[in-house]
């Protein structure tokens, strides 16, 4: 996971706090807005509490090649990628909420149903447009 700072101060550091409260705690349900370009994922511990945003995974993409093969090969490469950034958000997930506009979310189910850590993850999918963090919290937060 990559993080950018741009600007040093009391607001970075209340940001760096949350990080480490969020990263110190064991959230069990998570929600992922994605397409095969970018995700944002946000967490809770129990159905009691409020979804909080987690972060935002973004996707390098397949390389142009001259071979269909070594392009489909990187394509598949990057798209596992991506995934695997996505679930570093989510090590203790006892249920996930996957939505999006296409059909990365129902890829990422099935590729967490074949990853060991994941097999016994309780996954829902559905469709959704894009929207802002605070309109996807909030399609969380009631719908959840």
């Amino acid at each position: 996971m990559v993080l950018v700072f741009t600007n040093i101060g009391k607001q970075t550091h209340l940001i760096i706090n949350k990080i480490i409260i969020m990263g110190n705690t064991s959230l069990k349900q998570f929600g992922v807005w994605m397409d095969h370009q970018k995700a944002s994922i946000v967490g809770r511990e129990d159905a009691t509490g409020k979804f909080e945003l987690l972060g935002h995974e973004s996707s390098e993409g397949a390389r142009p090649n001259t071979s269909e093969n070594a392009e489909n090969n990187d394509k598949k490469t990057q798209l596992h990628k991506f995934f695997k950034t996505i679930l570093a958000h989510m090590p203790n997930a006892e249920k996930v909420h996957l939505t999006g506009t296409g059909t990365a979310q129902e890829e990422l189910k099935n590729y967490m149903a074949e990853t060991p850590q994941f097999k016994n993850t309780k996954v829902e999918e559905s469709t959704s447009e894009s929207m802002s963090d605070e309109k996807l919290l909030e399609f969380f937060n009631t719908n959840f």
